[in-house]
């Protein structure tokens, strides 16, 4: 388990190796970087790593958890208590566009983690769906609002459209991309998830 000081503050070489390796580990992939690498590029000692982390897989684990807080403190600051439940979902979408649009963008990190980590039983894997499991939840809480039914299938499409756009977004023209996807959210407002027809 992670460490931080006796204040309950993380230490400044804990920042230090977890800045370190989420700007490479989101950059380059998870895998393809060592602990040396980020030992030497965090500037601080072996001793100092496994002071703060167990290994690297906790590392990876800090990594996602500080890209879990991340997102929902981006789609919490979205939200409006003025704003009416569609403009709430407007908001959002419009805060996932502006992720893709922003400098360095190299899509999903939560995507791209269960990607290198295929086993459904391995903590990052876990830990990414438990993140997707939450999107997934507060999307579909912010449609039914809206009034959109059914919630969880045009939650589901919300979650297919975003993961498009994310994966689009460091491949194409992300203005191209981000204007597509908001399109296709002000679709699902005015429409709804196509339905089934048997």
């Amino acid at each position: 388990m992670s460490r931080g000081t006796r204040s309950g503050k993380p230490s400044e070489a804990r920042t230090r190796l977890l800045g370190t390796a989420t700007k490479i580990f989101y950059a380059e992939g998870i895998h393809s970087v060592g602990v040396d690498r980020i030992i030497e590029e965090a500037q601080v000692t072996r001793a100092t790593l496994y002071r703060h982390f167990t290994g690297k897989e906790e590392l990876v684990l800090a990594y996602l958890d500080q890209a879990d807080q991340g997102i929902r403190a981006q789609i919490t600051g979205a939200l409006s208590p003025d704003a009416s439940p569609e403009d709430d979902v407007r908001a959002v979408a419009r805060a996932i566009a502006d992720g893709i649009r922003s400098p360095g963008f190299r899509g999903c990190a939560f995507l791209n983690a269960v990607a290198e980590y295929p086993d459904p039983d391995h903590p990052v894997h876990r830990a990414v769906l438990a993140h997707r499991q939450w999107f997934l939840e507060t999307v579909t809480g912010l449609l039914g609002r809206a009034g959109l039914e059914p919630a969880d299938a045009t939650g589901r499409h919300f979650v297919m459209l975003r993961d498009g756009a994310m994966a689009a977004g460091c491949l194409f023209d992300p203005g191209l991309v981000c204007e597509t996807f908001l399109s296709g959210v002000e679709s699902l407002l005015t429409t709804g998830a196509p339905t089934s027809r048997a």
